[in-house]
């Protein structure tokens, strides 16, 4: 008896290969696509606003977007949707502590542990019977 392994759902990556009869040089899945599309829209906006103009090829704000995207989709995969990554970079931010806020630990040694002369003699004794 064989069985099926459960890698089917991990060929089946929704990719756009580009128009009939043209295949594009790479190959991205659909998210990376819009995630592009909005990380593009999102940077030429923040340059409007910070600039007041509008280039007629972003090239700076498509070069952000390409970097971004890969840096987002470097987590996001099958098992970890952007959803998840996104949450947990989230919880993440908000609950970071700050190194001052942290107390250490005295760390004890055997070496600063003084015993008193009448426990270890008693226990020498005790041992010899």
């Amino acid at each position: 008896m064989r069985l099926r392994t459960d890698d089917d759902i991990y060929r089946a990556r929704l990719l756009y290969l580009g128009p009939p009869g043209y295949t594009l040089p790479v190959h991205l899945p659909y998210a990376q696509y819009g995630a592009f599309a909005a990380l593009l829209a999102l940077f030429m906006f923040i340059h409007w606003v910070a600039t007041g103009d509008v280039e007629l090829f972003p090239s700076i704000e498509i070069s952000l977007a390409l970097v971004a995207t890969s840096l987002i989709f470097r987590y996001v995969d099958a098992d970890r949707p952007a959803a998840t990554v996104v949450r947990t970079l989230l919880t993440d931010w908000k609950h970071t502590r700050d190194a001052g806020a942290e107390k250490r630990i005295p760390a004890y040694s055997t070496r600063s542990i003084r015993l008193r002369p009448a426990l270890v003699d008693t226990a020498r004794q005790e041992e010899r019977l």
